[in-house]
């Protein structure tokens, strides 16, 4: 066909350009998998970016982020001149005069590179187009990838054509705003914004020309030119970018020797990005959304999304500050039980040998240790008791230390921990999540992931499967010894003898309210004998336990392993009127865009009587109204103003491991457990150790905190009434007796549960008073 043509010039211009156009085709198609993958016209129109996903609580306070590359993309307006100015005058100073490809700039680097001046010729489209499509990784490369320079040849013939696409498609400012989005800064900063937050505390329009400088020198070297790691380098490579920025005019000479003398002056302590991929509620919200992102096909850590949680920023924030302050005292009053003894002990109050050892060999540094030193265990332990500088977690801050790695493995299992949850008990929003003390030296969520005895906090499933079993709050049981005869699991005879936590009988009559506000084991196991640990266990499943419950005698005394998450919806199901609800953590979602594409509402199921669900509310509210309740301790708080009324419930597992405090009222119910990870590590005795000591100050600081702010949602008040008609005969008599002085002007109530053959009043004097002896 060009034979055709007879001038020699025009049929090799014509050869040239239909070869070209064919090579065109053939690295478009893929031909034979020879060019491997380039950009089609749809990649072209919906450039995406790996964009990290926003956490927020529902107050709209951002608390976390989710990413494989840390990056927030921003608009053109939001950048700064001097940003912009030093982007082009040190890597594409032609940039507004090219069309993607500058062979004049090419022509240029190639020349300074024979001179000795390496510089590159790839133009700002032509790196984005590399960082927007990853043209020089493997996967893009065809068969003749695997030839070294056909390979670069052909990639950076894909990169041209992707340069013209883009710069057909966009104008210069999206263009550069799109690269200024997609380049990596180091240190898990990826885009402009990211990287003037991790290194200024700075939005990128803020930035001055120096630090714009420090920004766009990194781009020839992320790790050579790290502000972070190699500060001097940093500075030599700013001012070559600031000596460019003069040169072409962005700068002066005056403004380039101010510039170049200053420090770096980086600022890498922002708060905001320190915590967001370090946290409790974080790691919960992207368990709970395993099974939505699965199903929806959605990559949170690159799809931008902006999430949005049940959390109230400002509850949360009171109870972080709570727990802080009570968990402070509480490790201070357990280091001062043990003192300079080994806490770690067995069932019989001895010290288990070999304790801090046995820990030791599961760490990481001792398997490389025993690797390095020929499975020399009596070598490896003299090096992990050599001190050594550390950070170390204390009460009182992060502390830069001297200690050995197995006085730090002390110091670590001796602490406390703790895990809080509250939520609303109608529409199943959680309000409140502390995973532990602190996430960034223990990620065992306390919640949701951790399991322990719920000790006596496990009761009112008793008292509700007697309820349920026709019984009424003011039915009488006798405090007195138990003795029960069962069959175990491994079909062998058992005696269970449960023993009231002062070891004593009082031999009376009870009604189940005050039987509960006292928290009797002896009535607790009665009526367990009575209706069925089996219906027991069955009844905790029905409210919201979902744990696995061995169903045995002392099952209702919290005998088996639960979470806070499960125990806080099972008592929320007594406040909503027997309808279990699903806790929802999450509430809407919204997508890069901006267009919401979830949004989650609780499911709710009546799974108890309206009539009991409101009566276990009533017999709650016992732990504190009824003499001797296990709750009254909540009077030492401001608590009780304008007719409040609170419920609740103390638990303490055997031995004073775990305290636990449930606490109802008609906004909020709230879940408290402290205690150690080692559960060979506790209190000595229930002055120190029982839940009224450890986990209720915890409850009751926060909800006086609470109370104070009632624009938050949560106020006193009265528990709801009934909106069933109670059958069931609930007003007990009073354990109580009144007297009043002769002139109506002063009264006492006392407990008629004293033992004294005769109580002695006395009443101050005022006039027509005496001192008055009553025989009871």
């Amino acid at each position: 066909m060009f034979k055709r043509v007879k001038n020699k010039f025009f049929r090799y211009f014509f050869i040239t350009v239909y070869s070209l156009i064919l090579l065109v085709c053939a690295v478009q198609l893929n031909f034979l998998w020879l060019f491997g993958y380039s950009p089609t016209k749809k990649d072209i129109l919906l450039p995406t970016l790996r964009v990290s996903s926003e956490l927020y609580t529902a107050d709209s306070v951002l608390i976390g982020r989710y990413f494989e590359e840390d990056r927030d993309p921003v608009t053109y307006d939001s950048i700064s001149k001097n940003i912009l100015n030093a982007l082009i005058a040190t890597e594409d100073v032609r940039f507004y005069k090219h069309r993607g490809v500058d062979f004049i700039g090419l022509f240029s680097s190639v020349l300074s590179t024979i001179r000795g001046d390496k510089r590159g010729g790839s133009t700002i489209t032509q790196q984005l187009a590399k960082n927007l499509y990853r043209t020089r990784y493997n996967q893009s490369q065809g068969l003749l990838g695997r030839i070294p320079i056909v390979r670069m040849g052909v990639t950076k013939f894909k990169e041209w054509m992707t340069a013209y696409k883009l710069e057909s498609k966009y104008q210069k400012k999206e263009i550069i705003t799109m690269y200024l989005n997609t380049v990596s800064f180091s240190n898990n900063a990826y885009g402009i914004k990211s990287a003037s937050l991790r290194y200024f505390n700075k939005q990128p329009n803020a930035l001055s020309a120096s630090e714009s400088a420090v920004l766009i020198g990194m781009l020839k070297g992320t790790t050579l030119y790290n502000p972070i790691r190699n500060p001097d380098k940093s500075i030599e490579r700013r001012n070559i970018v600031l000596k460019q920025m003069q040169k072409e005019g962005y700068i002066d000479g005056e403004q380039y020797n101010t510039f170049s003398k200053e420090p770096l002056g980086l600022n890498i302590n922002n708060p905001d990005r320190e915590g967001t991929n370090d946290s409790y509620l974080r790691a919960a919200v992207q368990k709970w959304l395993e099974r939505w992102s699965e199903e929806q096909g959605v990559d949170i850590y690159t799809a931008g999304l902006k999430i949005y949680t049940t959390i109230d920023s400002r509850m949360q924030q009171l109870a972080e500050e709570t727990v802080a302050k009570q968990m402070k005292g509480l490790q201070e009053r357990l280091d001062n039980t043990w003192r300079d003894e080994e806490p770690w002990r067995d069932k019989n109050g001895k010290v288990i040998p070999g304790f801090l050892e046995e820990k030791a060999r599961k760490l990481p540094i001792y398997l490389a240790l025993m690797k390095e030193y020929d499975d020399d265990e009596e070598q490896v332990f003299q090096l992990l008791q050599k001190p050594k500088k550390m950070k170390v977690f204390t009460w009182t801050g992060e502390k830069d230390v001297e200690m050995s790695t197995m006085d730090s493995l002390k110091h670590y299992v001796s602490m406390l921990n703790t895990g809080m949850m509250a939520m609303d008990p109608y529409n199943g929003e959680i309000k409140i999540w502390i995973g532990g003390i602190n996430h960034r030296y223990y990620k065992f969520d306390h919640v949701n992931q951790a399991k322990r005895q719920a000790g006596s906090t496990f009761k009112p499933f008793v008292y509700l499967t007697a309820l349920e079993n026709g019984m009424e709050p003011c039915d009488t049981y006798e405090d007195k010894p138990v003795r029960l005869d069962f069959i175990n699991n491994e079909g062998e005879k058992e005696v269970w003898e449960p023993k009231n936590a002062d070891w004593s009988f009082s031999y009376r009559n009870m009604s189940l309210r005050w039987a509960m506000a006292r928290s009797l084991n002896t009535i607790t196991a009665q009526i367990t004998r009575d209706v069925g640990w089996d219906k027991i266990v069955e009844t905790a499943h029905r409210v919201g336990i979902e744990s696995h419950l061995e169903s045995v005698p002392s099952v209702g005394l919290g005998s088996n392993d639960v979470s806070v998450f499960e125990m806080v919806n099972a008592y929320a199901t007594f406040m909503n009127e027997g309808k279990r609800v699903d806790p929802i953590l999450v509430s809407k979602i919204y997508d890069n865009g901006g267009k919401l594409i979830a949004s989650f509402q609780t499911t709710e199921k009546q799974v108890v009587d309206p009539e009991n669900a409101w009566l276990m509310t009533y017999m709650l509210r016992g732990t504190i109204e009824e003499p001797g309740g296990t709750s009254q301790a909540l009077w030492e708080w401001d608590l009780f103003g304008n007719e409040n009324q609170v419920g609740g419930k103390t638990g303490t597992s055997s031995d004073y491991v775990d305290g636990w405090y449930m606490g109802v009222t008609k906004d909020l119910v709230a879940g408290v457990w402290v205690g150690c990870d080692e559960q060979s590590i506790r209190f000595k005795n229930s002055q120190t150790g029982e839940g009224s000591k450890t986990a209720l100050p915890i409850y009751a600081t926060f909800m006086e905190a609470l109370y104070k702010r009632p624009e938050l949602g949560v106020t006193e008040g009265k528990f709801p009434d009934p909106k069933v008609e109670i059958e069931k005969k609930y007003n007990c008599p009073s354990p109580r007796i009144r007297i009043e002085a002769p002139n109506d002007s002063i009264t006492a109530e006392i407990d008629i549960e004293d033992s004294d053959e005769q109580i002695l009043i006395t009443l101050p004097e005022v006039d027509n008073t005496e001192k008055t002896e009553i025989e009871r």
